[in-house]
C-alpha cells in the first residue's frame, strides 16, 4: 500500500495541478475577498505545519521514507498554492483565535497521540480550503481534496507502524510475563500482578468454550491496557484479533510464521515457544517477535518435556538478540540460576496464578530481575 499511496497521489496531483493552473490565472483572484485570502492563508499554513510535523515523525521516529516522501510532495504542493496574495490579508494582531491553546493539547503524552491529532489538524484544515477555494482557486480545492483523502489512509499506516514501535519498546521492558490457567480468581490475580508491576499477561486457556474465552480476554484485555500491560493471547489468531490483543503466542506445531503475520499484521507481536538452538535459531530469522525457551525446569504442565540444559539460554542470546522468556517450572527459588545463564525474563504460571499472595510472588520476582548482575 505504501508504493501505491504516494504514487497514486503523485499523479493524480501533477495532472491536475498542471491542468488547473492555466484556468485559475485566467479566472483572475481581482475580486476575491480579504477575509477569504486570509482564511486560505491560515489554513495553508494549518494544514503544512501539521503535514511537516508527522513527516518528521515518520522520518526520525519511524524510519519510513516511503511516508516521508508522499508528506513533503505534499507539503511542497500546498506551499506552490500559497499566493503572495493570501499572505498580504495575513493579520496576527486582529486574530482573535491567535495563541489559543485547548487542555486537549496537554494530554498527547505519546507520539501516536501527537500523531493522530496533527492529521486530524490537517484534514479539516484541507476541508476548509475545498470549500473556501472551489470557486477562486479550483486547482487548490481540488489538490486539498486529494491531500486529504490521501491523508486518511497514510495516517492508519503511520499510527500502525507507531503503536508496533511502542509495543516492541514495552516487549522489551517486561520482564515478567504471566501465562494465565484456569482460576475462579483469574481476573483479581491478574490484576494484582498487574497492580505489581507485571507488564505482559499472556492469555493461555485450553477447556473453556469459545464465548467463555471471549469473555475472559475481553476482560483481562481491557485490564491489561488500564495499566499499560502488553496482552497476548496463546495460539489462537482469532481470538487475539477480536479482543484487539497486543499479540499472540504460538507453539511449534502450530500456524508457520509467515502465515501468522498475514493474519495478524505487522504491527502486533509474534511469538514463538522453542526448545532447541535450531527452533530458536529458525524463530529468529522468520521475524518472530520474542521467543519462549523451555521448559527451564520440570513442570507440572507438561510433565512429558525433558529440562533443557540451560546452557541453552546463554547460547540463545548468542543468535538471537530478541527478547527470550524462560519458561517451565520457574519461581523465585530458580530464578538466581536462570539469572547466572544469562535470562533477562521469564514466564511463569504457577509461581503467581497459585501463590498465596500473587502480589507478593509478583514483587519478588521483579526484584530479582531487576538486581544488577546484566
Amino acid at each position: 500500500m505504501h508504493g501505491a499511496l504516494g504514487t497514486t497521489v503523485l499523479h493524480e496531483l501533477g495532472q491536475y495541478v498542471s491542468r488547473q493552473t492555466a484556468m485559475d490565472l485566467n479566472r483572475g483572484d481581482a475580486g476575491l475577498d480579504a477575509k477569504v485570502a486570509r482564511l486560505l492563508d491560515a489554513n495553508l499554513d494549518r494544514a503544512r505545519e501539521g503535514l511537516r510535523v508527522v513527516e518528521d515523525w515518520c522520518r526520525f521516529g519511524l524510519d519510513r521514507d516511503d511516508l516521508v516522501i508522499t508528506l513533503k510532495d505534499w507539503r511542497q504542493r500546498l506551499g506552490a498554492l500559497h499566493r503572495e496574495e493570501y499572505k498580504q490579508a495575513r493579520s496576527t494582531e486582529t486574530d482573535s483565535g491567535a495563541g489559543l491553546d485547548h487542555p486537549a493539547q496537554l494530554d498527547r503524552h505519546r507520539p501516536d497521540h501527537v500523531v493522530a491529532a496533527n492529521c486530524a489538524r490537517v484534514q479539516e484544515a484541507l476541508r476548509v480550503l475545498e470549500e473556501f477555494a472551489r470557486n477562486n482557486t479550483p486547482s487548490l480545492a481540488q489538490t486539498a481534496a486529494t491531500i486529504r483523502y490521501g491523508l486518511y489512509d497514510l495516517e492508519v499506516t503511520c499510527l500502525e507502524a507507531t503503536r508496533a514501535g511502542r509495543r516492541h519498546s514495552r516487549l522489551n521492558d517486561a520482564q515478567v510475563c504471566l501465562l494465565t490457567c484456569p482460576s475462579t480468581d483469574l481476573v483479581p490475580t491478574v490484576e494484582q500482578a498487574l497492580r505489581s508491576g507485571v507488564q505482559m499477561v499472556q492469555y493461555r486457556e485450553k477447556t473453556a468454550n469459545d464465548r467463555q474465552q471471549l469473555e475472559q480476554a475481553t476482560t483481562l484485555a481491557e485490564l491489561c491496557r488500564r495499566y499499560g500491560a502488553l496482552f497476548i493471547v496463546n495460539d489462537r489468531i482469532d481470538l487475539a484479533l477480536a479482543v484487539n490483543a497486543d499479540g499472540v503466542h504460538l507453539g511449534q506445531d502450530d500456524l508457520p510464521t509467515d502465515v501468522a503475520r498475514r493474519l495478524i499484521g505487522t504491527e502486533r507481536l509474534l511469538g514463538r515457544s522453542t526448545h532447541t538452538l535450531d527452533e530458536v535459531r529458525r524463530a529468529d530469522e522468520e521475524g518472530c517477535d520474542y521467543l519462549g525457551l523451555g521448559p527451564a525446569f520440570s513442570t507440572s504442565v507438561k510433565p512429558e518435556k525433558a529440562p533443557i540444559d540451560l546452557n541453552l539460554l546463554t547460547e540463545a542470546t548468542d543468535v538471537t538478540h530478541r527478547p527470550i522468556f524462560a519458561i517451565g517450572g520457574i519461581d523465585a527459588n530458580n530464578v538466581p540460576t536462570l539469572i547466572e545463564h544469562g535470562c533477562r525474563h521469564i514466564a511463569v504460571i504457577g509461581a503467581i496464578m497459585k501463590a498465596n499472595d500473587p502480589a507478593a510472588a509478583s514483587q519478588a520476582l521483579l526484584r530479582l530481575l531487576s538486581r544488577p548482575h546484566f
